[in-house]
């Protein structure tokens, strides 16, 4: 076994699986409990009628859930940190009183980060079962969207506020709703949030 360190939920690791991933991460990592069905945001309605491809449902991995394989683990890494780099951090204005997301826009918001992070894993063949839109709220009362990636190990946050991608149950949210897994029209409240 290999003697890595490596940031994941924020702690620190020095013992490291076969795949150069912290072995800690298979137990720290639960899946995310789907509760009641409800309404998306708005602001997803007006996302899936300027972006049909991005609302599809797609097909899923063979054997369900997403290995988190050493390859797989460096692209959410990659991924996370280019779009964080990339978006310049800005508040999008609302038009009609509905916010618009937009992939890949020079300025935004979490909104298009989360929308462009999951962009970018789907065009190299993510399933988007796996890659789940969800509205949280943070400790300053702000709603927030994030990306969470649902993995066989479980579910991680990819998020603008952070480098680091954390498990769900280590990210100082409030959860409000999430993407259904087969079908991402369809959001879903969240139950017990203790993991």
């Amino acid at each position: 076994m290999l003697a890595i360190v490596g940031l994941v939920a924020g702690l620190e690791f020095t013992n490291a699986g076969p795949l150069g991933k912290p072995t800690e991460l298979q137990s720290a990592i639960p899946h995310i409990p789907f509760d009641t069905p409800t309404l998306p945001p708005m602001a997803y309605t007006t996302f899936c009628l300027r972006y049909k491809e991005e609302c599809r449902s797609g097909p899923q991995f063979r054997g369900g859930l997403v290995r988190l394989t050493d390859d797989r683990w460096t692209l959410l890494k990659q991924i996370n940190q280019t779009i964080n780099r990339n978006i310049i951090p800005d508040r999008t204005e609302v038009a009609f009183g509905v916010e618009s997301w937009l992939i890949h826009p020079g300025h935004g918001d979490c909104n298009d980060y989360a929308v462009t992070k999951r962009h970018e894993l789907l065009i190299r063949g993510w399933p988007s079962g796996a890659l789940l839109l969800s509205e949280v709220v943070t400790k300053w009362g702000k709603h927030h969207l994030i990306l969470v990636v649902r993995t066989r190990s479980g579910d991680l946050v990819l998020d603008n506020l952070t480098p680091l991608i954390r498990p769900w149950t280590r990210v100082p949210y409030r959860w409000v709703r999430i993407q259904a897994p087969n079908d991402p029209r369809i959001w879903s409240t969240i139950g017990d949030q203790e993991g």
